[in-house]
């Protein structure tokens, strides 16, 4: 959980630098050593937050916009989740994609099941699919080589028993200005159709 607070801190400040996955050099790959220039500065007088501290605050202001129960199963590990997409928001050239995954019944197991390759832990196959304009949209990276991340969640030893839940993001290239509906297409989960934009 911590490694999302942390994961979701940065794709805040790397939605700023162009980090896109269609962007060839250019600014992305210069601007990465100022990430964290960009972060917000620390005031030596008030005391940091813990990541439990962080991480709280989100999940209590947030609802559901999408929703749907799947049966999951990965590595041996089978059970029942609730996925709760509480947001899908553009901010200017970018779109951040936030989704809860609750585990209802059995194990329900993250870890290497929403990656792009086997020892991918992370959320880099989720996709945005713009059927009006026939475009999937990929999770962003922070730059063009092999060795790019995703900006995205880490899913690393995420197993899920029943009760437990995560909170997830990605961060995808935004589509055009006028589409206000989009697919959201989860591995292990399914499709979500019509997700509203904010």
């Amino acid at each position: 959980m911590r490694k999302t607070i942390a994961l979701a801190v940065a794709a805040v400040a790397l939605t700023g630098c162009g980090m896109l996955p269609a962007q060839q050099g250019g600014s992305g790959e210069e601007q990465t050593g100022q990430t964290s220039e960009t972060a917000p500065p620390v005031r030596p007088t008030e005391p940091k937050a813990s990541p439990e501290q962080q991480q709280t605050a989100p999940s209590q202001e947030t609802k559901a916009i999408a929703s749907r129960e799947t049966k999951v199963g990965s590595g041996g590990q089978y059970g029942k989740a609730r996925v709760d997409i509480t947001a899908l928001k553009r901010q200017g050239r970018t779109i951040s994609l936030n989704w809860t995954v609750t585990a209802t019944d059995g194990k329900v197991n993250l870890h290497n099941g929403m990656g792009s390759g086997t020892l991918d832990y992370t959320v880099s196959a989720v996709s945005l699919i713009d059927p009006v304009n026939a475009k999937r949209y990929r999770v962003a990276r922070n730059g063009t080589g092999e060795d790019a991340k995703c900006v995205c969640s880490g899913t690393q030893g995420q197993f899920l028993q029943s009760g437990d839940a995560t909170t997830l993001y990605a961060v995808f290239a935004a589509p055009p200005p006028d589409v206000t509906k989009i697919n959201v297409e989860m591995p292990m989960m399914g499709v979500f159709t019509d997700v509203p934009i904010s």
